[in-house]
């Protein structure tokens, strides 16, 4: 059984900012760092085999941390990038509360399908590639509600969102073929 150890990246200047991020780089703030290294205090026992991370400074940062009691180097991986806002990227988000009616969105946004689509292909690259593994994945908020989503056959938004450095573990031996194409 692989076990996913799901992250999402610790507190960013634009997350205290409320600024839309999507696939910026983004920079943990100081609360984001001891976020991070607090759950490496946690987490530092756990026989974790692998950790990955988006390809996002912010996600990277925050598994380096975790991963550094591990002795253990981060892998990358677009897949686990974090929704691309288009052009609602580096907007405040308050200001955009008006538009909860995705018909009113830009055509630039990333669709949920095209996002679930990515995290259907995470979690089949993650169990191709760590079988049998403990991997902790460090993500961000809207992609790894996409992959609960997916992983419990539910609506998003029926999910709870991740706070900053949360941690939710996954069995992935739990899902079906047609959750995750083997």
């Amino acid at each position: 059984m692989t076990l996913l150890y799901l992250v999402r990246h610790g507190e960013t200047v634009d997350n205290a900012n409320q600024i839309m991020q999507g696939q910026t780089p983004g920079e943990l703030n100081t609360n984001g760092v001891r976020q991070a290294e607090e759950l490496a205090e946690r987490l530092k026992d756990e026989p974790i085999d692998a950790f990955v991370s988006s390809d996002l400074q912010r996600s990277i940062h925050t598994c380096e941390l975790i991963a550094a009691p591990h002795g253990k180097a981060v892998r990358t991986t677009s897949l686990l990038r974090e929704r691309d806002w288009g052009s609602f990227t580096g907007k405040y988000i308050p200001s955009l509360a008006n538009l909860k009616d995705p018909s009113l969105w830009p055509d630039d946004i990333e669709s949920l399908e095209t996002l679930k689509a990515r995290a259907k292909e995470f979690l089949a690259w993650l169990k191709k590639e760590y079988p049998n593994k403990r991997v902790l994945a460090v993500g961000h908020g809207i992609i790894n509600k996409a992959i609960q989503s997916v992983y419990y056959d539910k609506p998003m938004n029926e999910l709870k969102p991740m706070g900053n450095a949360e941690v939710r573990m996954l069995e992935l031996n739990k899902l079906t073929s047609e959750q995750v194409d083997e």
